[in-house]
């Protein structure tokens, strides 16, 4: 989710759901050791509760990275074992460290070591030419010697010779068997799975029991910032809370003040809405919201009028609908 989940994202998705656990973008090591700290890890307090997922392959460098992520006030530090990008590749860190679990678990005895949040994975099931049913336990049994309990697992392969990055999401095929295997096998482990999940309802089948063990929970990157609005559902279906969905109109106005902060401090308004364009998926007027966002957010001085329009313009293309639904049942 490089590029996609940022601060301003993860804000908006806080104002939909109060209990899922959020996620950085993948950040280096030697970026949060040698950058612009305040501009990798600053985040809002509405967004807990957060993972900073880190990159590395340095145990020294992720240890002190991860301590710089705690003093920043993230409840949890994860190390990324999944990315399959290029960039990820040359400086020898993501998924192909499936390929050497040993120092995966010396990353993580260093994280673990260095902070008093939780150290977590999250991995592929295996890369390239590797039975999945070595890798992948290899890892997790690595790791868990060290002390690290918690696990999320992408159930796909990851080819790092012959597959974009972006193939790596799509075509290698799934195996959440393997995953529930994974559980069944290391019950004392918190096992969640990750990896093609498009809905909640898809979610809740995968947290079902298998052979009497139940995995411990689900990860949703695209789907979630795609139709964002799924996740409104969240706090009520997949963690029994006895509360009503949230609107995503109700979630946008929330936001909003969130935005005005923003815009005060000079930030672009196309930077923020960019990650607003799914909210309005499957409804009339969602063509029009995402071209007023777009169009008209990028103009120098853009603020929470265009919002408000984009917003309207769907109230409008509703109003309409339901005005033709009217008509069409009375003529009927």
């Amino acid at each position: 989710m490089m590029d996609w989940t940022d601060r301003h994202c993860r804000a908006f998705h806080r104002t939909l759901s109060r209990r899922t656990l959020l996620y950085t973008e993948m950040v280096t090591a030697p970026a949060v050791l040698h950058g612009d700290q305040d501009y990798l890890l600053g985040f809002s307090d509405v967004e807990h509760p957060i993972s900073l997922q880190l990159g590395g392959s340095d145990p020294e460098q992720l240890a002190q990275a991860a301590k710089v992520g705690e003093r920043y006030g993230y409840d949890e530090i994860n190390l990324n074992v999944g990315c399959p990008s290029d960039r990820v590749q040359s400086g020898r860190f993501g998924a192909c460290l499936m390929k050497e679990p040993e120092l995966v678990a010396e990353c993580m005895a260093a994280i673990k070591e260095a902070v008093s949040v939780p150290a977590t994975v999250k991995c592929r099931i295996g890369v390239d030419d590797q039975d999945p049913e070595i890798s992948l336990f290899a890892t997790v049994d690595a790791c868990a010697a060290v002390g690290i309990t918690d696990f999320t697992v992408h159930a796909r392969k990851a080819w790092l010779k012959g597959l974009s990055p972006k193939e790596n999401r799509d075509i290698p095929p799934l195996d959440y068997d393997l995953v529930k295997r994974l559980k069944k096998e290391r019950p004392h482990l918190t096992i969640g799975i990750n990896g093609g999940i498009a809905s909640l309802e898809q979610a809740l089948e995968l947290l079902q029991p298998y052979d009497g063990v139940a995995l411990d929970g689900v990860m949703i990157g695209r789907a979630a910032y795609h139709e964002p609005s799924l996740l409104g559902q969240a706090d009520r279906l997949i963690y029994e809370d006895d509360t009503a969905d949230t609107d995503i109109f109700d979630a946008l106005e929330a936001y909003k003040p969130y935005i005005a902060g923003q815009l005060e401090r000079g930030i672009n308004l196309a930077g923020i809405t960019r990650h607003l364009l799914g909210s309005m998926h499957g409804r009339p007027g969602a063509r029009a919201f995402r071209r007023i966002l777009t169009v008209e957010g990028v103009k120098s001085g853009a603020g929470l009028d265009v919002l408000d329009r984009a917003m309207d313009a769907v109230r409008e293309a509703e109003a309409r609908h339901q005005q033709d639904a009217d008509h069409n049942v009375d003529a009927a």
